[in-house]
């Protein structure tokens, strides 16, 4: 009798409600009429072990899952787990894998590897207008596979919930300039396809239409107890010194970009050069 092996990446659901989903073809091995052994192999913060071994049941609602299962306080929605099925012990193992280095993806901390696309698919952004308009781009959008995103603007009226009129109007393009300022998304110009699925760069049968694309910001992050080590979970309205970001493929910084990062240079705000495809982002306040 083999191990079997399967991996999946946990959404907040999973985490919250405290389950794994178990594919079809492997919960098919398990024992549907009695209590599993749960063992999770994981290192907290991605240095000290932190498994603990849980008595679980398989459950099928949609699919099949085992509940009963607290998962550590570092996992991230987002969070490759493998699923070992281990017949000889008669356990099934939940294992994360540790990065090589910890990363933030939009200020949260990640310590052990995750899907770009669960990450970005998971997000919450909070119900402030500018989240709810990040919301449609990142959850409604095509998400590709580094987790960047792409959305039709025209679409956004409809799909964000702002009110309609002049009023929903106002709170739209606010909330838009507020997300373009921050760095979150870029405006470019894609393309449509007859059902509406959108494109960039923009396909040459296709019409061309504006877009809001989405690229997270990925950077090194610190241990807990290092300098700016805090674990990461949670966003709060913080400072944003200025950063360069990369750009959607074929676009390039502006002017302006090009003369404010400049700027931030010569007063050793920052010192990353502007490479060809990447922007800069200059200072400012950010929420959550």
């Amino acid at each position: 009798m083999r191990t079997v092996n399967r991996r999946h990446a946990l959404t907040r659901t999973d985490i919250d409600d405290g389950v794994c989903p178990v594919p079809e073809d492997l919960a098919t091995r398990l024992p549907h009429d009695a209590t599993i052994t749960v063992v999770i192999e994981h290192r907290m913060h991605g240095l000290d072990p932190a498994g603990e071994t849980f008595a679980s049941t398989l459950e099928q609602e949609i699919g099949w899952r085992l509940g009963g299962i607290v998962w550590p306080p570092d996992v991230r929605p987002g969070t490759l787990v493998t699923i070992s099925w281990q017949p000889a012990k008669g356990e099934l193992h939940l294992r994360t894998m540790v990065l090589d280095d910890p990363m933030r993806v939009d200020g949260v901390d990640y310590f052990h590897e995750y899907d770009p696309r669960i990450v970005t698919r998971e997000f919450d952004p909070g119900r402030s207008n500018r989240g709810q308009v990040l919301n449609v781009v990142r959850r409604q959008g095509r998400v590709f596979e580094d987790g960047s995103a792409l959305y039709p603007e025209d679409g956004l009226a409809a799909a964000c919930g702002l009110g309609r009129g002049a009023k929903g109007t106002f709170l739209l393009k606010n909330a838009v300039d507020q997300l373009l300022r921050e760095g979150y998304v870029t405006r470019v110009t894609g393309s449509l396809n007859a059902d509406g699925y959108p494109s960039y760069p923009p396909l040459g049968d296709e019409a061309q239409a504006e877009m809001l694309f989405y690229a997270p910001l990925v950077e090194p992050a610190p241990y807990p107890g290092e300098f700016g080590g805090d674990g990461g979970g949670e966003r709060r309205d913080h400072w944003v010194k200025g950063f360069v970001r990369k750009l959607p493929p074929g676009a390039q910084a502006t002017e302006r970009q090009q003369s404010l990062h400049a700027r931030a240079m010569e007063s050793a705000q920052i010192d990353e050069p502007l490479a060809p495809g990447y922007t800069f982002v200059k200072k400012h306040h950010r929420h959550g």
